[in-house]
């Protein structure tokens, strides 16, 4: 009985044993990736170090005329990176300025997007007049990035106008003579 229990024992290990056993190398395997994309929402105004502009309007030489705008500006980009979390989301880029210039209107106008970018860049609309509401600059952005950096991305050109025209926000009668009023103008990457 001694032998058919050590037999038996030894017959159930070799199964045991056996049954662990792998076969030998084929001529393929495989194993799994796991790939993390993270969400992206950033916006940066170009070039950083020299955002801040100064613009002005000249007297007139003939009394009866309004001042008149000196130049506009065109030195700043509008740059963003957006990887959305959902196939049909898309972005926009807003614009507001925190405090009106008492008598001007600052308008804004954003160029379609140029430079080193990919993917699914936005549209801008049409020339805005900046107010204290966030307005929407460029829509449309899906996973996208406009390259960094001056001359990527959406070229800003800034106008200044004395109140009164069409669309404005200011009236020619508040103006007041001033060597610097300052205003900020914020851009902010939201999902619609």
């Amino acid at each position: 009985m001694k032998k058919h229990n050590y037999a038996l024992i030894l017959s159930l290990t070799a199964f045991a044993f056996s049954a662990n056993l792998k076969a030998q190398d084929t001529a393929t395997d495989e194993h799994t990736i796991g790939i993390t994309i993270p969400e992206v929402a950033i916006v940066d105004i170009e070039p950083a170090g020299s955002k801040n502009i100064t613009m002005g309007f000249t007297a007139p030489d003939e009394a009866g005329l309004p001042i008149t705008l000196t130049a506009s500006n065109n030195t700043l980009w509008l740059n963003y990176s957006s990887i959305k979390s959902d196939d049909d989301a898309t972005r926009n880029v807003s614009v507001k300025l925190d405090a009106l210039i008492p008598g001007v209107d600052i308008k804004v106008t954003a160029a379609n997007a140029s430079g080193s970018g990919a993917g699914t860049l936005g549209t801008p609309s049409a020339q805005l007049v900046l107010s204290a509401s966030d307005q929407t600059i460029v829509s449309g952005i899906g996973s996208a990035y406009t390259g960094d950096g001056a001359s990527n991305g959406h070229n800003l050109t800034y106008e200044l106008a004395p109140g009164s025209g069409v669309g404005s926000v200011a009236s020619y009668a508040d103006l007041e003579a001033t060597t610097t009023a300052l205003a900020t103008v914020t851009y902010t990457i939201s999902d619609n």
